[in-house]
């Protein structure tokens, strides 16, 4: 198998400049480079930038896959929109983590599985999971405890290690966080248990909550909030807005009579639900096969008694198709003298059938590819 690396990295909260396009370009002469994309696949060499040099400086959402395994996702959001130390309950180790460079956020995903298939050739997930950005800009942490998951499906976290805050709404993901989990290959069924604590979502912000969270606010706040919206900049600064409008009110997480769980249990429960799906997977496989069996079965009896009423007219038919001289024939043939056999079988009287066999062998005894398929079906 051919080594295959694709590199895509988009820039979403303003464009690049000439200069930094040149600069992309100097690293790379073969990739797509526009104001807001740099797009490239490698099956052979490497590529020479650095992601995360790029997503400090250029960039902000960056996504990788190899065909040896290696998954990657990144994320870049202002600071002002993600507070670190919530991420941070979420995002450690290897498989996730989060850090700050500058006025930004930087989020990193990763996922590796040497022993998977390879049948993907990158393009599609990046636009798929760019959605994310702006749900966690404005206060959704789902994605936050798909990425706690994804820790502990990479065996990074202790049996003991126990879960952080569970929030709203994973028992009903959106398409962009479902990609996410398929994209880093996190457990369908740890997701499940896990979304056994989670609150449903609450209704879509009304205008009217706003209308009077915002009249509440210092005239300060609104006085700052204006200046910076009309300098026309702070492309999250509406984000920015509904992620306080959201910390204002009580949060949706797991019932507090409720402790939170061990990964050890959250592990064990999934592995118990994926026994219990696949014994009942097995147990509709074997309906299902019952049932087809059962209607073969049945048609087999259905085409035996009408082949009883026209057993003279079969006969007839088998002389005519060897006649033909042609191998395909023969098979024909023959699948009709065993049908004519077991018919008899079941009527208790072979006589008519070897006679007809006898007869049989002795008109074709000089067709020798006729009679070697008649011994190899065990009629003669």
């Amino acid at each position: 198998m051919s080594e295959y690396q694709y590199y895509e990295f988009q820039a979403l909260d303003r464009p690049l400049t000439g200069r930094e396009m040149d600069a992309l370009r100097s690293v790379s002469s073969r990739a797509t480079i526009t104001a807001t994309q740099f797009l490239n696949h490698y099956n052979w060499g490497d590529f020479k930038g650095d992601p995360s040099a790029w997503m400090e400086k250029y960039f902000d959402a960056f996504l990788y896959l190899a065909n040896w395994g290696t998954r990657e996702f990144r994320l870049r959001l202002p600071k002002g929109v993600l507070d670190l130390q919530s991420a941070k309950q979420y995002c450690y180790g290897e498989a996730a983590s989060v850090r700050v460079k500058g006025d930004h956020v930087i989020l990193k995903f990763l996922s590796q599985d040497e022993d998977g298939d390879w049948e993907d050739d990158g393009s599609g997930w990046l636009s798929s999971l760019i959605p994310l950005r702006a749900d966690l800009a404005e206060g959704d942490h789902r994605l936050l405890y798909l990425a706690w998951l994804l820790c502990v499906t990479a065996g990074e976290l202790e049996d003991d290690a126990t879960e952080p805050p569970v929030p709203a709404g994973l028992g009903d993901l959106t398409a962009p966080l479902e990609a996410f989990a398929d994209f880093l290959r996190i457990d369908d069924d740890l997701i499940t248990v896990a979304a056994e604590r989670s609150p449903k979502l609450g209704a879509p912000v009304s205008g009217q909550e706003l209308e009077r969270w915002i009249a509440a606010l210092p005239d300060a706040t609104k006085t700052d909030w204006l200046v910076r919206l009309a300098g026309g900049k702070e492309v999250q600064l509406r984000a920015e807005m509904l992620r306080q409008f959201r910390e204002s009110r009580p949060a949706k997480l797991q019932r507090d009579s409720e402790s939170p769980r061990t990964v050890g249990e959250l592990v064990a429960a999934a592995e118990q639900l994926a026994e219990e799906r696949c014994r009942k997977e097995a147990k509709r496989a074997a309906a299902e096969r019952a049932r087809r069996e059962r209607e073969a079965a049945e048609a087999r009896e259905r085409y035996l008694a009408d082949l009883g009423q026209r057993e003279a007219t079969a006969w007839r038919r088998v002389d005519e198709l060897i006649a033909t001289k042609q191998p395909a024939r023969y098979d024909e043939a023959l699948t009709l003298l065993c049908d004519l056999r077991e018919l008899a079988l079941r009527r208790g009287s072979t006589d008519e059938v070897e006679r007809h066999l006898r007869r049989l062998c002795g008109e074709h005894a000089k067709k020798p590819t006729f009679m070697q398929r008649l011994r190899k079906a065990g009629l003669v």
